[in-house]
């Protein structure tokens, strides 16, 4: 089956074959997580979010939403746009400081909280101060005050696997530190701010699922921070949250590498390509 014909499929990268829309719909529903990954500046991928959201909301009335978007000090905010207040999209992308948490431009995400809005599904912050991504990148955990970590515990350590993902990623580490291969110490600084971002994505979802019932939380995040069991998920796994389903787009002609995700939906090429994020 050539790239073209898997257009419009789901596919298990573990066997590179098909699966059907309910199968794996209904996988995911029974999970505890469901992270719907993304690039950030691609419609066609937010799109593919919302229709997955609404088959899920059709077997799980209990789904919320986190968004990597936002951090979680806005949820006030975002419980009173699903509550139907705010005359105008304008005051609540104003009053939820999208401007200043977020650059992308909010024409991407507005049909999701518009969904979210519409069906009275919670949203929540799954992000932190963007400070304490900063401070941790330059001094570790052990130089941050519990008070000052925004509710995130310190992350589980990166693995040489993770370490070389995210040193392939970047091509060798943020621009003018490049970095001579994963294991470099030059390396360090970008993997802890990165690990600040996967803590506290599963740190916001651990605590959305510490409920007396536990809701279906699907988390809107970066792919970057999702793919092959690093990141969130492998956070996740160590705050004994689960069981988690990543799901993920797939827009480019080679087929998706074994362990990517538990499943990845094939889209045109012209709907999802560039830099993960």
């Amino acid at each position: 089956m050539t790239p073209g014909q898997r257009t419009g499929q789901w596919i298990d990268p573990a066997t590179g074959e098909p699966l059907a829309h309910q199968a794996v719909l209904r996988k995911a529903a029974a999970a505890s997580v469901v992270l719907l990954g993304e690039q950030h500046d691609k419609a066609a991928q937010h799109r593919w979010q919302l229709h997955v959201l609404a088959g899920l909301l059709a077997l799980r009335p209990d789904l919320v939403v986190g968004y990597e978007m936002f951090p979680a000090r806005l949820d006030p905010v975002l419980a009173r746009w699903v509550a139907g207040d705010f005359g105008q999209e304008d005051s609540f992308l104003s009053e939820a400081e999208w401007g200043t948490v977020w650059g992308f431009a909010p024409e991407l995400y507005l049909p999701l909280f518009r969904f979210c809005r519409q069906f009275r599904i919670p949203m929540h912050g799954l992000n932190c101060r963007r400070a304490l991504v900063t401070e941790v990148g330059k001094f570790g955990w052990e130089a941050i005050d519990e008070e000052d970590r925004d509710g995130v515990t310190p992350a589980l350590a990166a693995t040489s696997a993770y370490r070389r993902y995210l040193f392939e990623l970047t091509g060798g580490g943020p621009p003018n530190r490049k970095a001579q291969g994963p294991e470099d110490p030059g390396m360090d600084r970008f993997v802890r701010a990165q690990q600040v971002w996967d803590r506290a994505f599963a740190c916001r979802i651990a605590a959305l699922r510490n409920a007396p019932e536990p809701p279906l939380v699907a988390g809107i995040i970066g792919r970057g921070h999702l793919e092959f069991g690093h990141g969130t998920p492998a956070q996740l796994a160590d705050l004994n949250v689960g069981p988690v389903v990543v799901l993920l787009p797939h827009a480019d002609h080679q087929s998706p590498r074994e362990g990517l995700a538990d499943a990845v939906f094939w889209m045109d090429e012209e709907d999802g390509q560039g830099a993960a994020t």
